[in-house]
């Protein structure tokens, strides 16, 4: 008698609530790659838009263009999967749609983007050539350099592991010798392969395994990555990766324990005194 209830108000929370319950979420990376007198760098990081899916339609994507760029953060860094392909109830929304929004978001540093497995399926081509044409750069196996307060720094953004075979070592070592490196990468399975200099490593698509479900969290993650790879930070030595639990929904319409977030990270130095309260 009380499972059925609880049944029909955890499916009810999943498909109604859950996805449509945005959350932003403030990361703080300490590294000595960032000098101590330098302000933080603030990178807003956004994973597996899916527009289209339930409650991530355009109107959801014009607020969170308009969040972030209240947030003012010195760059924007979007991972990949703009597009759905076969999400229940979803509607699918064309690539070029999808850029001239996001080409409305307004970063000093500006916008750097990668491409994602269901991006790769509907013509990787033809989303890179949208998102270029709203003023966006995509980086496939490439390297961008922003000269920021605390020096120079190189985003190497690598094509989708899911969808083909991404060159990690050959892109990073595209960037100068001298100077650190930030990953950003569809799929976090490629973190294994990462040489240090890439201290930072930034992925999503994975949705935080999208539902969790109590005691079980989750009981598989999409592509290669393991299911250790959810969520959140993981070292391997010196090297960090931060995973997004991203935005929209994938095959099922629904999230449950794992709501869509926006991801602030903020780069300080590893000395840096935090004031206490």
């Amino acid at each position: 008698m009380v499972a059925a209830p609880a049944l029909a108000a955890m499916l009810a929370w999943s498909i109604l609530v859950e996805p449509a319950s945005l959350i932003v979420r403030k990361v703080i990376v300490k590294t000595a790659k960032w000098p101590a007198a330098a302000t933080p760098l603030r990178m807003a990081v956004i994973a597996d838009l899916h527009v289209g899916s339930p409650f991530n339609g355009l109107d959801a994507l014009d607020r969170l263009v308009a969040r972030v760029n209240r947030l003012r953060p010195d760059v924007v860094l979007l991972l990949g999967d703009y597009v759905i392909h076969g999400v229940a109830f979803g509607s699918f929304v064309s690539p070029g749609t999808i850029a001239e929004r996001l080409g409305r978001l307004r970063a000093p540093h500006g916008v750097i983007a990668i491409l994602g497995n269901h991006d790769y399926m509907y013509g990787g081509a033809r989303v890179r050539r949208h998102l270029e044409d709203a003023g966006i750069i995509v980086l496939e196996d490439q390297v961008h350099p922003i000269d920021t307060a605390g020096g120079r720094i190189w985003f190497a953004g690598l094509k989708d592991g899911v969808s083909g075979s991404p060159d990690t070592k050959g892109t990073i070592a595209k960037a100068s010798a001298a100077e650190p490196v930030i990953v950003l990468s569809h799929d976090p399975a490629v973190f294994k392969d990462v040489p240090e200099r890439g201290f930072l490593t930034l992925a999503g698509h994975t949705h935080g395994g999208q539902i969790n479900l109590p005691f079980i969290n989750p009981l598989t993650t999409p592509g290669r990555a393991l299911v250790k790879y959810e969520r959140g930070a993981y070292r391997d030595g010196k090297k960090l990766m931060y995973i997004s639990a991203g935005i929209g929904t994938s095959v099922l319409p629904a999230r449950f324990n794992m709501r869509p977030e926006l991801l602030i990270v903020s780069l300080k130095n590893s000395t840096t005194v935090e004031p206490q309260n």
